[in-house]
């Protein structure tokens, strides 16, 4: 099992900043990527941006330029550096784990998510 524990976030004033951080522990090995998602009020959850173990990345465009993710794969932990933020960035943001274990002949694939945490961009 893999487990997650998110921090960072609260209130930022448009054009603020807020960096955000998931730390991994448990079956930290079996972890393919790393990704951050995020649900606006009475929408559904998006991805943000994802990094894999190779150190591929991807964003949602919307977040393109402003946002960046970061993995320190010593401390098992990604960071979401939340750059110039605007009203609509305001979400729930969850940290996710996507993994597989097993022998090749039969792999499980996992998601695992982490408590969310609050982020509102308000004046």
């Amino acid at each position: 099992q893999v487990q997650l524990v998110e921090s960072g976030g609260g209130l930022v004033q448009p054009g603020g900043s807020v960096k955000l951080s998931c730390a991994a522990s448990g079956r930290t090995r079996t972890i393919d990527s790393m990704a951050w998602f995020r649900q606006p009020p009475g929408k559904e959850r998006e991805l943000v941006a994802r990094v894999g173990n190779s150190g591929n990345i991807e964003y949602t465009d919307s977040v393109k330029g402003r946002f960046t993710i970061f993995r320190d794969n010593a401390e098992n932990t990604v960071y979401l550096q939340m750059n110039n933020l605007k009203p609509e960035d305001t979400a729930v943001y969850f940290c996710n784990a996507h993994g597989s274990y097993g022998p090749v002949e039969r792999v499980y694939q996992y998601d695992i998510w982490g408590q969310g945490t609050q982020v509102t961009v308000s004046s």
